[in-house]
């Protein structure tokens, strides 16, 4: 019987675990980096045990570290959560071997499942239908496009989609580098890269007494950089036949391994409606809630119970009911190929409503760093129909209050509401080919912006000019003095904006352009344009200023009225786009070297994921500041290069603006991967 659990994770998947051992009244036990030391999931358990360090390689990827926190602590179990070591055999054993009771399936099973080369061939021999297998050694065009993939891990890491075959070696030599770097083991293998495929899972949960539940579908098929962002059960469009093939090969997939516990068997299924296994993930799926939703579960509970020794409540799953939908909130901004972001989340608010769910590891005033997943929380649907799920969650995310970092909010809502999505014409490509209209202003958009930006300006000028207390009148109109200008820079797009107001012998503002002012105070303005009244809720932090609506959010940049011309920069600079290290540079890269335009020089992580600083144009680097092990912040210089045409570019380049841009690290969106935390 477990009495305290120690969850070897961190953020939102900690917190929810912890959520469950309240309910059933288990002690919990938090494990945190030096990074983490004032997180939420620290300040959420009874418990709690330091891992010296920042980085995830010395604090929550050190399986001894973490065993000896659980003995410290008295925990006499350890859940792994998802990501970390959440499927390294070896330290599931460690735990085992140390008389502490391990939240996951047998040893062993991790074991074949780790190496998805491995896995593939006892699937194989299981009858579970597979892609072919194809050695990069002879590939060949008529092989391509190929998906390169590591063998011993996931969240993207390490995967490359070649459509080239000139660029086979120089990818598999980055694929290998980057997934030895992030789980230790370089091996990469290739299989044929199906197009417009959809990326379908089925949740398998078992117990030691031989029965085993397929618990529907999920489609994942919305995806960037091999990872997540919206979620969905049951699979929409998939008839039976299909469902009965993907239920069944998840079974026996389970029982091939003599599995326990959570599971989920992924499977990509091509346009033509055929599926092929991709990979067992040994652990607790992010996505986990849609099930939990459909199925009215605790997966979370019943992993606890199988651990325990218990059966499952019955030899067969509960009937689902309704349809559940699940968006990722990303500190990122995707308009620059998903550039995460960092720094102070002010405001974290979503709306609590019937049907919502939110699942997070942030609250208002924590810190968004640079060391781990940017993921917020999840924001999840439950409703009777998909229609209805989709219309509440998209509703959800438009209303919600988040203040701080860019996010990509707008862009889910978007893709929510996009056509494709609400048929259910889902596929990996669908960010591929959507992704500039999902993220492009629009003249409706900058519309909105614009009165957004008026009531921010009214608002500030408001709190520099009122007494306490709202201002509440009729269609307020006195405008004897002369006109105010308050410039506003929209982001992350850097859309600018001079709103012009002027102030009444009361003090009140009101603007030149004719909308009609109901209420203003400092934190909120009422107004009237077309006959239709809005309403804005105003929020300033120092410079940066946000605008809530009821048909979404706007942040903004308040300027000075004149440009400070010290803040330019030497041309040709290379800044960095994010907070980040450095962890390599091209090969012989030094002052005076020659580079080729779209050349890689300097390659950055950030937050789990590698980006690419290139060349801005053919030319010589004059000036190097980036070495190996460098933590730098965001806007650092790191290297300059001299146009060999112009020998000087006419404004500072900042990693984001190269050819190809500086983050993408696969350069397309693919299907076969997980988020890590």
């Amino acid at each position: 019987m477990i009495t305290a659990l120690l969850v070897a994770n961190r953020g939102e998947i900690a917190c929810r675990i912890f959520r469950t051992c309240r309910e059933l009244g288990i002690a919990t036990v938090a494990v945190y980096s030096d990074a983490d030391a004032g997180a939420l999931h620290v300040r959420e358990a009874d418990t709690a045990v330091r891992l010296p360090g920042s980085a995830a390689a010395d604090t929550y990827l050190r399986g001894d570290l973490v065993v000896a926190a659980a003995l410290a602590a008295g925990a006499d179990a350890v859940h792994p959560g998802y990501g970390f070591l959440s499927e390294n055999a070896g330290f599931a054993r460690a735990v085992q071997d140390a008389g502490l009771v391990w939240v996951g399936p047998p040893v062993k099973a991790v074991e074949l499942m780790a190496s998805k080369t491995r896995a593939k061939e006892l699937m194989a021999a299981a009858g579970v239908p597979l892609l072919a297998p194809v050695d990069p050694g002879s590939a060949t065009a008529s092989d391509l496009p190929l998906l390169l993939k590591a063998a011993a891990g996931g969240g993207g890491r390490g995967m490359r989609i070649v459509r080239e075959l000139s660029a086979l070696p120089q990818e598999l030599t980055a694929a290998s580098a980057e997934a030895a770097s992030a789980f230790g083991d370089g091996e990469v293998f290739a299989e044929p890269y199906v197009e417009r495929g959809r990326h379908v899972e089925v949740q398998v949960m078992a117990d030691g007494q031989g029965t085993v539940w397929a618990l529907g579908t999920r489609d994942c098929s919305l995806q960037r950089r091999h990872q997540k962002v919206i979620e969905e059960a049951p699979a929409p469009g998939l008839d039976e036949e299909l469902r009965g093939m993907l239920h069944d090969a998840a079974v026996a997939a389970a029982q091939a391994v003599g599995y326990r516990g959570a599971g989920t068997v992924e499977f990509l299924v091509s346009a033509e409606g055929r599926p092929y296994f991709l990979e067992m993930n040994t652990r607790l799926q992010v996505e986990h809630p849609v099930t939990e939703a459909v199925f009215g579960l605790d997966l979370v509970a019943l992993q606890l119970r199988v651990a325990e020794g218990g059966p499952l409540p019955a030899a067969a799953p509960p009937a689902p009911a309704g349809h559940a939908v699940e968006a990722r909130l990303y500190a990122e901004d995707p308009a620059r190929d998903w550039q995460p972001q960092t720094g102070a989340l002010l405001t974290l608010d979503v709306p609590d409503a019937p049907g919502i769910r939110l699942d997070t590891g942030y609250t208002g005033g924590d810190t968004v760093g640079v060391h781990y997943d940017p993921m917020l929380a999840k924001v999840i649907a439950h409703a009777p129909t998909r229609t209805e799920a989709v219309r509440l969650l998209a509703r959800a995310l438009e209303r919600a209050r988040i203040h701080g970092p860019v996010t990509n909010r707008e862009l889910l809502v978007r893709s929510l509401r996009h056509p494709d999505f609400v048929a259910g014409d889902l596929d990996t490509g669908f960010y591929d080919r959507h992704l500039g209209t999902l993220t492009a202003t629009g003249t409706r958009g900058d519309d909105a912006r614009r009165l957004a930006a008026t009531a921010a300006a009214l608002a500030a000028a408001s709190a520099a000019g009122s007494g306490p207390g709202p201002s509440r009148f009729g269609a307020w109109r006195n405008l004897a003095s002369q006109a105010q200008t308050r410039r506003y820079r929209a982001e992350p797009d850097g859309a600018e904006y001079d709103i012009a107001y002027r102030t009444g012998r009361d003090g009140t503002p009101a603007p030149v352009t004719g909308e009609r002012v109901l209420a203003v105070r400092p934190d909120a303005v009422t107004l009237e344009t077309g006959g239709v009244t809005r309403q804005f809720t105003v929020t300033a932090h120092g410079a940066r200023v946000h605008v809530d609506t009821a048909a979404g959010a706007h942040t903004f940049t308040a300027l000075p009225r004149f440009t400070d011309p010290a803040e330019r920069t030497e041309p040709g600079s290379l800044l960095a786009p994010m907070p980040g290290t450095v962890v390599r540079l091209a090969d012989g890269l030094a002052p005076g070297a020659p580079v080729e335009a779209g050349q890689p020089l300097i390659w950055l992580e950030a937050m789990k994921m590698e980006h690419r600083i290139l060349a801005p144009a053919s030319g010589t680097l004059t000036a190097l500041h980036a070495a190996p092990g460098l933590q730098v912040e965001v806007g650092a210089l790191l290297a300059v290069v001299q146009d060999a045409s112009t020998h000087a570019s006419e404004a500072p380049t900042h990693a984001s603006d190269a050819p190809t841009h500086a983050s993408d690290v696969s350069g397309a969106s693919a299907h076969q991967e997980e988020t890590t935390p």
